[in-house]
């Protein structure tokens, strides 16, 4: 019997995690109200982790887009959980 994986929705709100390189102002609008926490790699270089709920994969590709175009360079992005 084959094993049964868990089908993620990804039109409805879910939980991200998205790790930068560098670090960000706390109050830059277009994060869409993720919670900022700076941070530092492994190898001491300053990263950034950005935290929270998007409504849906829309929302995310928002956020990623304006990362990209402000020239951030994106290191990880992970759903955690559905919100």
């Amino acid at each position: 019997m084959a094993s049964q994986t868990q089908i993620r929705s990804f039109d409805a709100p879910g939980i991200y995690l998205i790790l930068v390189q560098g670090a960000l102002r706390e109050d830059a609008p277009y994060l869409d109200d993720l919670t900022i926490t700076a941070q530092y790699s492994e190898q001491g270089a300053p990263v950034t982790l950005l935290s929270g709920t998007l409504t849906d994969q829309a929302a995310l590709m928002g956020v990623l887009t304006a990362l990209y175009n402000r020239g951030i360079t994106v290191l990880a992005v992970n759903r955690v959980a559905s919100a």
